[in-house]
């Protein structure tokens, strides 16, 4: 007898519809072959850190007496509710698998978790507390959920020790996480008096927003000239766009260039005209498809992953968090048999058999996302299951298109005197193949009617421009920052894309995913980011994020007590996991290096004061003088009101220095003080003035 232990009540019912007449029995299902049970995700948590220390404080509340915690053995519990009982419905089904797993009739167990690490770790722990005797262990590998893939995924099962490495990768992230997590949320709430959370990924993740968020808000605009002509010749409008550039004094050297290129002749020096074909996009990974959703139909990733799994779970698309864009080459076959099913209902499509698309070193453990062969009727999808499952099928089809895209492609060369040479490129659309099914990423723009020779007419002229500041972040963008943290010249890439995004070296992005250097993973980056925004430290409207108050504290917090949890930090752990992953450094290599980077955080903070630490007395009021929650303060605020900022002028001021203002009610004169106004750097000295500090320039 075979006992399959699915992840969740869904997967253990299309489990049960694959194999065929099972009975239903209480927590399980049966035939004469095979046993059939489910967890509800997480059955499992690790322990709390007063199961280590023994100790608790006599009101229940954190302290910092028995962190940092830092177990020699971890341990985990079956989860609790609300009230820190073991849940009563998780306690019932683990008995339940417990029984089953210990039949005697029951001579194999089968890992269904979820195809990733964490479904390893899930079904591996149930299985581990179980388990009195030793059994036959095997794993189920579902890269959809359809009946005919159930199916040739129980005839080929593998010993689940093959996937040890897999599992040795999640209880590392799982240990690390709780680490950082457990240990950094109460130390930095403790010393803020805010429930700050603390986490290997939220945090980057919040300070790349609030890093660009403050980068607009103290942006400056400035003002320069540059160069440009749009005349009339042939009786069609040529304008050209000069690269040179002037400051905003310099209009007189832009006019002086303006005459000297006026009193030139343009000539038409070069013109090419080819036909082209234009390539669809690669096929969807969670986060490239995610972000289409989210500049089209500004659909949350939160909401988008949600019905792609669900989607999953219905059979009608493959496994949704995956990270590659590729498929892999033994899966030829099967793709054969989705694009027959589509096929014979109406679509246009081929297999084709390019690198583009198939393409092993390009994939992890799953593949690009795509429809099955199963294909719903709309009436039976909700609005946005139809538009989420019609957006993957028409990358689908478009990849597998019949019909080419055929465009002409115009390059004109125009050549001003012997000073600078325009090109000009324009492209038209003759045959739409595949873009009738997905959007083409180029559109028309057609060209001026010019030929080699002709005189093109011109009158530069200065135009006054402003430099403009970057932009938030959005779906899209953010994603792509989280993909490859490192990425150089993206701007130029993107460029490149949007000409062909067939044609786009993706190598190097594939490469900083397979050792880790991506901030989360495609599996939970979405549900991070969405905790990211419950906990108001970021918002999210329409496809733009924002950094809120919230996120500004904490990640101010964190700086002022000199946590560092920046992307070459997370990296660096990611690419630690990834070791483990690949059997190069064991789990506790990976768990030391996180133990030490925490320690060394309490090591710098030893004599930074915690939250409403008396500091000194209140010049104002002779109360006493606190660690407030946004500033040095009178503990009396609420009637006193007299303060001292954290930080003055994009300067954090130190404890220290706030003590030196206390004692001789001004401060040594002090540098590095940055303008709000002009952005220069300024030193001054910092006296006290009614309920704050003023500068003081003498």
């Amino acid at each position: 007898m075979k006992l399959i232990i699915a992840e969740k009540p869904s997967l253990a019912r299309n489990i049960v519809s694959a194999i065929g007449n099972m009975k239903k029995e209480d927590g399980y299902y049966s035939n004469s072959e095979y046993l059939v049970s489910w967890a509800f995700g997480h059955l499992f948590t690790l322990a709390d850190i007063e199961d280590y220390t023994g100790y608790e404080s006599e009101d229940g509340k954190w302290s910092l007496k028995n962190i940092p915690c830092f177990p020699d053995k971890f341990k985990f519990n079956l989860k609790k509710n609300d009230k820190k009982e073991i849940d009563p419905g998780v306690l019932k089904q683990f008995n339940i698998i417990s029984n089953l797993c210990n039949r005697e009739d029951v001579t194999t167990i089968v890992n269904a978790g979820d195809a990733d690490r964490e479904g390893e770790v899930i079904i591996r722990l149930i299985t581990e507390n179980a388990l009195k005797s030793e059994k036959d262990l095997r794993r189920l590998w579902l890269p959809d959920q359809t009946n005919e893939t159930i199916n040739e995924a129980l005839k080929e099962m593998k010993e689940e020790k093959e996937y040890d490495n897999l599992a040795n990768e999640g209880f590392a992230r799982t240990y690390i996480d709780w680490l950082y997590g457990v240990n950094l949320t109460r130390y930095a709430t403790l010393r803020t008096g805010t429930l700050l959370r603390v986490g290997r990924v939220i945090i980057p993740i919040v300070k790349a927003i609030y890093d660009r968020d403050m980068e607009i808000r103290n942006f400056k605009p400035s003002t320069y000239y540059g160069l440009i002509s749009n005349e009339i010749t042939n009786g069609e409008s040529v304008e050209l766009n000069s690269k040179e550039k002037f400051e905003k004094n310099e209009e007189n050297k832009c006019k002086d260039l303006c005459n000297k290129y006026n009193s030139s002749e343009a000539i038409v020096v070069d013109k090419k005209v080819k036909k082209d074909k234009l390539n669809p996009g690669k096929l969807y990974s969670l986060s490239k498809l995610q972000n289409v959703l989210g500049k089209k139909y500004k659909m949350s990733m939160d909401k988008s992953l949600q019905i792609v799994q669900g989607l999953y779970e219905k059979g009608y698309l493959t496994y949704p968090r995956t990270n590659s864009e590729y498929l892999a080459t033994n899966e030829k076959g099967k793709v054969k048999a989705i694009l027959k099913s589509f096929e014979t209902i109406g679509y246009p499509v081929e297999f084709k058999d390019k690198k583009t698309i198939f393409d092993d070193s390009k994939i992890e453990s799953h593949s690009a996302l795509t429809p099955t062969y199963k294909i719903p009727k709309k009436e039976n999808l909700t609005e946005d299951e139809f538009t989420v499952y019609q957006t993957v099928v028409k990358r689908f089809v478009a990849v597998f298109c019949k019909n080419e895209c055929i465009v002409e492609k115009t390059e004109i060369k125009i050549k001003v005197g012997e000073y600078e040479e325009f090109n000009l490129k324009g492209v038209s659309i003759l045959e739409p193949g595949w873009t009738k099914f997905d959007d083409a990423t180029t559109k028309d723009k057609i060209l001026p009617n010019l030929n080699v020779g002709d005189k093109v007419n011109i009158n530069f002229v200065p135009k006054e421009k402003e430099t403009t500041p970057p932009k938030h972040y959005t779906i899209e963008t953010l994603n792509n920052y989280l993909k490859n943290p490192f990425k150089e010249d993206k701007k130029k890439l993107q460029e490149e894309q949007a000409d062909n995004p067939d044609d786009v070296d993706d190598t190097e992005d594939y490469k900083a995913i397979f050792e880790g250097l991506e901030l989360g993973t495609e599996a939970t980056r979405t549900g991070i980011i969405d905790n990211a925004i419950k906990s108001n430290y970021i918002s999210l409207k329409k496809d733009v994020y924002n950094i809120l108050p919230n996120g500004e504290f904490l990640i101010e917090s964190l700086e002022r007590m000199k946590i560092s949890m920046d992307k070459y930090k997370t990296s660096e752990l990611g690419q630690a996991l990834k070791k483990v992953y690949h059997d190069e450094i064991k789990v506790e290599d990976s768990v030391k290096l996180a133990c030490d980077e925490i320690k060394e955080v309490f090591d710098n903070n030893k004599d930074i004061p915690i939250y409403s630490s008396v500091i000194g007395k209140c010049p104002k009021c002779g109360n006493d003088f606190i660690m407030g929650k946004y500033g040095y303060q009178c503990k009396d605020y609420q009637n006193c009101k007299f303060h001292i900022s954290y930080e003055i002028c994009n300067r954090k001021i130190e404890l220290e220095e706030v003590k030196v203002i206390l004692y001789n009610k001004t401060s040594d004169k002090l540098d590095n003080f940055i303008s709000n106004k002009t952005g220069k750097p300024f030193s001054a000295k910092l006296k006290i003035e009614g309920d704050s500090v003023k500068f003081d320039f003498n």
